[in-house]
């Protein structure tokens, strides 16, 4: 070799991949060569025809060989491959060959077709064959404009072709009834979607000759259809319910023919499944179709069902079927030839095929043959052997029996009625016995014997999902069973319905949607003589109908063949069915109609190939290295074709294992195709070793999960209602993970066929998948451990163990006499974890076929590194919940109780006596336990609980005597801990330390991935936010304080609320509380403070834990008092009012005593100058002057006092200072507005992947929508260029999300904010003195939330700026009334104005609505009073008095009106039917929060009225407001708005400034004069 080619092993190993090797079909002893003159191109894919073959390199390049009839020069036949020059530079991503067609993808989803095109195979219309390959335009007609479809695979048959869209659907071209379209009219040369799977995920398509295959995603639960009752093709019972006279059978077994036609008068059938004149070598296929083109039966035949004596059969038009689910067709054309038919099933035939069924049954029946029926029934109901028996009978007779094994197979109760001792229908074998029953009747006994016995041993071999339907679509048949079937099965059969929760696979949407689903349907139709469509018959079927015994089966790959169909599950097994005339299903059970189990020796199935009448199987042998079997047609010399036999089972191809590591084999007609890597560096290897110890953990993890986790949960008397949730916890978190695994082995085996790139590893690109799985379900292993769930199963199973021994023995690989069987539940569950060192030694093996220096060493190290320390992780939460374990089992019976709780884990405690209490009494005990969440201090009887998050631990200096002491610091208590010894201390003063910082950043159970084992630990922060209950202080007992504590005293924020029973007429659960700020555990700056026990509330400033400043007190006596205090009580100047509007303004001295000068005005206006003093409320003297104002002064409406509210109150930009300086803090700026914004965003991102990791323990708490809210604010809104409206929307999208989440620094924010307004504002806060107080902190939030929005968005314009309206809207708007277009050059539209209210009322008003708008109907109770009043009055008058009464013009009134959707004349007694929708649209303005949204709905209101004006004059016109005015007052009349004047006041107080002088705001001042009007109608 020379110097070059050896350049670097990785270009070596890659030439040494994708190698061909091809040998003729047909034998088992064979010889694979290499394919010549591809000069050391890596072939990524090859497809085979029936003497032709395609090969794709990794390059998109496609090479042809074998005979190519199709090309310009067909007498060549190319050994060597040749290129298709037409396809260069279209790089091609997948080929597909048919028998005599191809087809290629291109990259962009590009069809490419080109061979043979008699049927339009290829989609060219008018051409016999198409030379070169010719583009295939495939357009969805459904959508406008025409979308030319994406494409991803495609597959090719004998004269048809399918391909499977990006959007998941199916395609099809050609012709018959295996294109699954509803047309008669062949070819089809324009591709068309197969309607009847629109709207379905479909995985993968497969093609026979003339069948189609196509794997389907199931439907999520919640998505499942009502069942209807009948077929909507055949139009027959889909649940049929035969009253026998002693049983009842009740069967949902209906199987729809689709379109196979039922009458004797057509002698030619093409319309079905037409079949065009074959070319010569097309082999049997005019043979194929004559049996379709013999009329059918019109009689349904249905076969007798009685358990004793002759049977009469039911009535034969086939709607009432007796015990057969819906009728059978006869495939004969007339009664005497079913009769011949019937004898030619000579009784040697039967009985050979009884015996051989028998023969082939081991005496240990292998695992594989138990399934081999997939019976998912229960047990002793049916199994293979005889159902095989009873179903070659029917499917030769061409009847079908209960409409092929829906779940499984026949009860035995069918199975004995099937072989009832005569039929009596006439005309059919009247009183002639049926074939060979004689002959029968030992072997059937000895059967029935067998087959109890193995239904027992085969019952918990079914997957935990089909099981747990069982009792949903099991048929079932009632007492008349209960002689084959023992009580005790079917009380389990009527007990699965309960038990459906317990095991519920928990599948992962995430995982679902990056690797292959295991939720599958096999789907089939086209021709069925050979059974090839796996239904159970030989019937062909027009369109997609689910081949029902395969549901729950996690089918993940189909394979057709010519005759015959292969689907391989995730369990590495391989179901076949169809034509077995070769033995190419792998086994020799029949009826070959549906689908069994092969049997291939290997160690687990991983890619399968079907051809012209064989099978190849792919299969994992001992050292890794796949081996390749082959079943079929045998031939022992190449000339003497008489001397053909078929292989009993699949036989391993010895030639094969020599060349190498087969990627990928390929099935065609003449050539079998293998795909070879050769090892270099051991790459190939390692990576065939991950996939293949993958598949069998798989396997593995299946079987516990269906043959112990399963019936553990169906035992009874499992404990406690806790034990059991745990329990079903475990099992789902083990069926998650065991799903994810099974997807795995089906992502490794697809990655074979694949480039093999070490980097698109699922294990490597998804890690987090993999990582959260086995964490959760350690989680809760260890969990059930610790609370003794294993020991608790122990007695419940006992029965269950003895029983199963061997089976427990070899899952859980303990080979030990008497094992216990907790042992064994241990080691079956917390087996998994062994796994994810196999990951790290397998990566890591990988990493070294790597340079180091390359991205994929450093890629594969730094995952194997994770995969490991997660292993050690995990081992050591398993270590220190068997410890806990252990102290459990030690520890006293009651406290016991009380403390035990499943994620509470022991770290360390004292019993060694190793720490004891400083002074403790000679005889005392003193025990102390640390815990993972708490310092448990137990006495003798007694026990004390610190939470560790309020716990604070340093070790003593030794000066001060206190040799080995640590201190103990908690809100309510201090004591120190001596230890024995210097390094007891070290080792306690470590634990604790660790468990605090643990609990407080709760990352016990994160382990940050990649960053190394042992996260440094840090000490715990004294400064900690953390929520506490006082249990001692009499002050605070039972409250409950939630804030910042600095070293055991409450500082900084923080909530305390308590429980208070202190007085009589209060419940105890009123609670009395503080919000605000505390400072070393004392309350400062600005807070509110609800004393209920005095029913007041104190909003203002303190300092030192007394009121300090200005404030606000309200009573719930309606006094206010705003003014100075002074260490707790009112001192200094301040404005007293009471309910009746008496007002003093002047000095203080104490709480409610005047003391000083002042002013007292009267509610009249009359006003005393003076000095006063005395307490409020008992008596005042003053000494002053008396002063009556001026008649002529009109100013006395309101005293001057009450215009100056809240001067002396702390001004609104002062409140709550400390949430928004928290909110700029989490945003890393040390004072709003200084601060990097990048950091800021990063600091939001790292805010909310924090909070969503935290929450993924326990995804209860997050709804979906909030997950999606969650991810969709991981991204930040961009803007580059001119700022426009677009982009002013997405912020304030961003923004609503971002206040929807209190994750989010601006949520929490705003979430806050509305607490403690909420908490302000409400109980004795709702003052109507108040009001003005709101509304001026609303605003003050706007403008301080509106800083930090800029902030985040500096392009963002500042208050009252206009951003300009894209110019792209069109010319002529025409205007609303005057009916003219007005052009846009003429009247310059505005931009749009920024402001905080239309950004951020839409977010905060709607959650601060209720306690503003009561405090604004408080405010205006008594105007609102008249004004309700006089609403009532006038509304008695008919619509004609009232308009007539306000004035409105005679021409504005409707002439007729709409009643109930008929048009009336308005009469004189016609009432609240004028402008009726302009009242309806007026009275939504109490539906809506913020002003702006109410000022639309008054501008629509105003142009209902103007629409139903229009009508009446049929003219355009103009109002003026003189017209307009009363119009509008009738429509507010009407309208009966309750709080009118609130909403009229809110409004005016919020709505944008900019729109006061705007169209709205005109609008606005009518409806406000309307409202002003009402109160003072004089009313006649």
């Amino acid at each position: 070799m020379d110097s070059q080619e050896r350049s670097s092993e990785e270009a070596e190993g890659a030439k040494e991949r994708g190698l061909v090797y091809v040998w003729k079909a047909g034998s088992c002893s064979v010889t694979p060569e290499r394919l010549p003159g591809l000069s050391g191109k890596t072939v990524l894919q090859a497809a085979l025809g029936i003497h032709h073959g395609l090969l794709l390199t990794e390059g998109g390049e496609v090479y042809s060989f074998g005979k190519l009839p199709w090309r310009s020069r067909p007498e060549e036949c190319a050994n060597s491959p040749i290129l298709e020059n037409t396809l260069l530079g279209h790089r091609i991503i997948t080929v597909a060959a048919g028998s005599f067609h191809n087809g290629a993808v291109t990259e962009s989803g590009v069809v490419y077709m080109w061979g043979d095109n008699s049927a339009g195979q290829c989609a060219v219309a008018n051409e016999p064959c198409v030379p070169e390959p010719q583009l295939v335009s495939i357009c969805d007609s459904e959508t406008s404009p025409l979308l030319s479809v994406r494409i991803l695979q495609l597959a090719c048959g004998e004269e048809h072709t399918l391909a499977l869209s990006l959007s998941r659907e199916i395609w099809a071209w050609g012709s018959g009834c295996q294109l699954g379209l509803i047309t008669t009219t062949f070819p089809v040369t324009k591709p068309q979607k197969v309607e009847h799977l629109a709207g379905r995920v479909v995985l993968q398509i497969a093609c026979g000759a003339y069948h189609s295959l196509a794997l389907v995603q199931c439907l999520p639960v919640q998505e499942m259809k009502p069942i209807p009752e009948r077929c909507n093709h055949c139009s027959q019972p889909l649940i049929t319910m035969t009253d026998k006279e002693d049983h009842v059978i009740i069967s949902d077994s209906h199987c729809c023919p689709l379109g196979v036609a039922l009458s004797d008068n057509q002698p030619e059938n093409h319309v079905f499944c037409p079949s065009s004149d074959t070319p010569g070598d097309k082999s049997g296929t005019a043979g194929q179709s004559e049996d379709f083109q013999k009329p059918l039966v019109e009689q349904h035949r249905l076969v007798g069902l009685e358990s004793e004596g002759p049977s009469g059969l039911s009535s034969s038009d086939g709607r009432e079927d007796s015990g057969i689910s819906s009728s059978g067709n006869t495939l004969f054309s007339d009664k005497k030839e079913v009769k011949e038919y019937l004898i030619g099933l000579s009784d040697s035939s039967l009985n050979e095929s009884l015996n051989k069924n028998i023969c082939t049954e081991p005496e240990q029946p292998s695992q594989e043959e138990q399934l081999s029926a997939c019976i998912p029934g229960p047990p002793g109901s049916s199994t293979s052997t005889l159902n095989s028996l009873v179903a070659s009978c029917a499917s030769a007779v061409g009847v079908r029996v209960a409409a092929t094994y829906e779940a499984g197979a026949l009860s035995l109760k069918k199975v004995m009625n099937f072989y009832g001792t005569s039929s009596s229908e006439p005309g059919a074998q009247s009183g002639s016995r049926s074939p060979g029953p004689e002959a029968l009747k030992d072997s059937r006994e000895e059967q029935v014997r067998l087959e109890s016995m193995q239904g027992k041993k085969s019952s918990s071999l079914v997957d935990i999902r089909e099981e747990e339907s069982e009792g949903g679509s099991r048929r079932l048949s009632l007492p008349g069973l209960l002689s084959q079937v023992s009580p005790r099965l079917l009380r389990k059969v009527g007990r699965a319905k309960m038990r459906t929760v317990a095991l519920t696979p928990t599948y992962s949407g995430e995982a679902d949607a990056l690797l292959p689903s295991l939720r599958t349907e096999v789907w089939s139709w086209g021709k069925g003589k050979e059974g090839q469509l796996g239904h159970g018959d030989v019937l062909p079927r027009l369109q997609p109908l689910c081949v029902k015994s395969l549901d729950g089966k996690e089918v993940i790959h189909l394979s057709a063949g010519s005759h015959h169909s292969l689907a391989l599950t995730a369990k590495s097994q391989v179901y076949s069915w169809g034509s077995n005339i070769s033995g190419q299903l792998g086994h020799l059970n029949s009826p070959t109609t549906v689908p069994r189990l092969a049997k291939v020796c290997g160690d687990g199935i991983w890619t399968t190939a079907a051809g012209l009448d064989y099978s190849l199987f792919l299969a994992d042998e001992k050292d890794f290295q796949p081996g390749l079997y082959y079943c079929g047609q045998e031939k022992s010399t190449e000339n003497n074709l008489n001397e053909n036999s078929c292989t009993k089972c699949p036989v391993l191809l010895v030639a094969c294992s020599k060349i190498g590591y087969i990627s990928n084999v390929i099935a065609g007609g003449d050539n079998c195709l293998a795909l070879v890597d050769k090892n270099v560096m051991g790459y190939i290897a390692s990576l065939h070793e991950l996939a293949a110890t993958e598949r069998r953990f798989y396997f593995k993890l299946s079987e516990i999960k269906s043959q112990v986790l399963r019936p553990l949960l169906g035992l009874d008397n499992l404990g406690n209602a806790n034990t059991i949730q745990l329990l079903q916890e475990m099992a789902s978190r083990f069926s998650k993970l065991c799903y994810l695994i099974g997807q795995h082995g089906a992502s490794l085996s697809s990655f074979l066929h694949g480039v093999k790139e070490a980097r698109s590893l699922a294990i490597l690109k998804h890690s987090s998948l993999f990582l959260d799985s086995y964490t959760e379900y350690c989680t809760s292993v260890t969990n059930f451990l610790v609370m003794g769930g294993f020991m608790l199963l122990a007695k419940p199973a006992i029965d269950f163990l003895s029983k199963n021994q061997e089976l427990l023995q070899k899952l859980s690989e303990k080979n030990e006499e008497n094992l216990q069987l907790v042992e064994v539940l241990n080691a079956l569950f917390f087996m998994p974890f062994g796994r994810l060192h196999n990951y790290a030694r397998t990566l890591l093996k990988l990493a070294t076929c790597f340079e180091v220096a390359s991205p994929e060493y450093q890629k594969l190290q730094d995952s194997s590194s994770c995969y490991e320390n997660l292993a050690v992780h995990l081992s050591r939460k398993m270590k220190e919940a068997e410890y806990t374990l252990g102290f459990w089992k030690t520890f006293p019976g009651k406290m016991t109780d009380s403390l035990r709780k499943p994620e509470r884990r022991l770290i360390c405690e004292s019993s060694n006596r190793g720490l004891s209490l400083q002074h403790a009494g000679r005889f005392s005990v003193n025990w102390f336990i640390l815990f993972n969440d708490a310092l448990v201090h137990a006495q003798f009887s007694t026990h004390h609980i610190f939470p560790l998050s309020t716990l604070w631990v340093e070790a003593l200096s030794e000066e001060a005597g206190n040799v080995n002491g640590l201190k103990i610091t908690t809100p309510e208590e201090q004591f120190v801990l001596v230890s024995s010894t210097p390094q007891e201390k070290t080792k306690w003063l470590r634990a604790i330390s660790q468990a605090v910082d643990q609990a407080l950043r709760g990352t016990s159970d994160m382990i940050l991935y990649g960053a190394g084992g042992n996260v440094p630990r840090q000490e715990p922060p004294i400064s900690r936010s953390a929520k506490y209950t006082f249990y001692k202080d009499p002050r605070f007992k039972d409250a409950v304080y939630d804030g910042r504590w600095l070293s055991g005293k409450p500082h900084g924020r923080g909530i305390l609320k308590w429980a208070d029973g202190r007085i009589g007429k209060l419940t105890s659960s009123s609670p009395s509380m503080f919000i605000g700020q505390w400072i070393m555990d004392k309350k400062s700056g600005y807070g509110v403070f609800d004393d209920i026990t005095r029913g007041e509330k104190y909003m203002g400033m303190w300092q030192d834990d007394l009121c300090q400043g200005n404030g606000v007190v309200v009573t719930q006596f309606g006094l206010y008092y705003e003014g100075a205090f002074s260490s707790n009580k009112m001192m200094g100047t301040g404005i007293l009012l009471s309910e009746d509007d008496t007002v003093y303004e002047g000095e203080f001295s104490d709480n409610w005593t005047l003391s000083g000068k002042g002013t007292l005005t009267l509610p009249n206006g009359d006003y005393i100058e003076g000095l006063f003093s005395g307490e409020w409320g008992s008596g005042i003297k003053i000494t002053g002057t008396y002063f009556k104002p001026s008649l002529y002064e009109n100013e006395k409406d309101k005293p001057k006092a009450l215009r100056k509210l809240g001067i002396l109150a702390v001004s609104p930009d002062e409140k709550w200072k400390a949430v928004f300086e928290e909110c700029w803090n989490q945003l890393g700026c040390e004072s709003p507005g200084q601060g990097d914004r990048w950091k800021a965003w990063d600091n939001i991102a790292v805010a909310l992947t924090t909070n969503r990791r935290q929450h993924k323990d326990s995804p209860e708490l997050l709804s979906r929508s909030h997950t999606q809210t969650l991810e969709s604010l991981e991204f930040i809104p961009q803007h580059i260029g001119a700022f426009t409206l677009e982009k002013y929307e997405n912020i304030k999208k961003y923004l609503i999300k971002a206040c929807d989440t209190p994750l989010h620094p601006l949520g929490k924010l705003v979430e806050t904010l509305v607490a403690v307004y909420r908490m302000t504002y409400v109980g004795v806060g709702a003052n109507r003195r108040l009001l003005q107080e709101a509304v001026r902190e609303i605003k003050s939030y706007l403008k301080r939330i509106f800083q930090l929005v800029r902030f985040l968005f500096p392009d963002l314009p500042e208050e009252g700026s206009t951003i300009p309206f894209l110019t792209t809207e069109p010319k002529g708007r025409r205007s609303f009334c005057s009916g003219k277009s007005d052009s846009r050059s003429e009247s310059p539209e505005p931009g749009y104005v920024v402001t905080s209210f239309g950004l951020l009322l839409p977010v905060l008003l709607p959650r601060l609505y209720p306690p503003l708008f009561m405090l604004y109907a408080l405010d205006n109770e008594r105007e609102e009073d008249i004004y309700w009043e006089c609403v009532l009055r006038l509304n008695k008058q008919t619509d004609m008095a009232l308009l007539s009464f306000l004035g409105v013009q005679a021409k504005f009134w409707p002439g007729t009106v709409s009643i109930l959707g008929e048009s009336r004349k308005v009469s004189s007694n016609t009432k609240d039917a004028c402008f009726a929708s302009a009242v309806e649209c007026l009275q939504q303005i109490s539906t809506t929060f913020t002003p702006a949204d109410k000022l639309k709905v008054i501008q629509q209101t105003f142009e209902e009225i103007s629409q139903s004006v229009l009508e009446t004059l049929q003219e355009d016109f103009l109002w003026s407001m003189d017209d307009l005015f009363p119009v509008f007052l009738y429509v507010v009349l009407r309208a009966r708005i309750r709080n009118l004047g609130s909403e009229v006041h809110l409004i005016e107080d919020l709505m944008d400034p900019y729109l006061q002088h705007g169209e709205q705001g005109i609008m606005f001042t009518t409806l406000k004069a309307c409202y002003y009007q009402i109160q003072h109608e004089k009313l006649t």
